[in-house]
């Protein structure tokens, strides 16, 4: 049986993200949890929280162990663009895009 859990609007570039998500993809929950608290990435905190989670939903909803969980699958899909205007001279403007995505995993 697999178990669901699921981050939305976040602020970090999906590739980012990405880099972190293949560190843990196929492994236990335990192994995961500590590759993430040990590796240097922005986006690390943000897929522990996912895991934990998904983890606190196979425990509470499925009555599953904990010992036993893999990670499955984990992705990270595009999500809303946030679009900015930077002024410039001559009555011009950039308008630079910042990357919002979705990310979730599967135990």
């Amino acid at each position: 049986m697999e178990v669901k859990a699921t981050a939305k609007y976040i602020r970090i570039a999906p590739r980012k993200l990405r880099i972190v998500m293949n560190l843990i993809r196929g492994k236990k929950v335990n192994e995961a949890f500590a590759i993430l608290q040990f590796t240097p990435k922005v986006g690390s905190e943000v897929v522990e929280k996912v895991l934990r989670s998904a983890v606190a939903n196979a425990e509470h909803n499925n009555d599953m162990n904990v010992d036993n969980l893999v990670v499955s699958s984990c992705f990270v899909d595009q999500g809303p663009t946030m679009k900015r205007i930077h002024p410039r001279s001559f009555l011009r403007s950039n308008r630079p895009d910042k990357e919002g995505n979705n990310s979730g995993s599967e135990s």
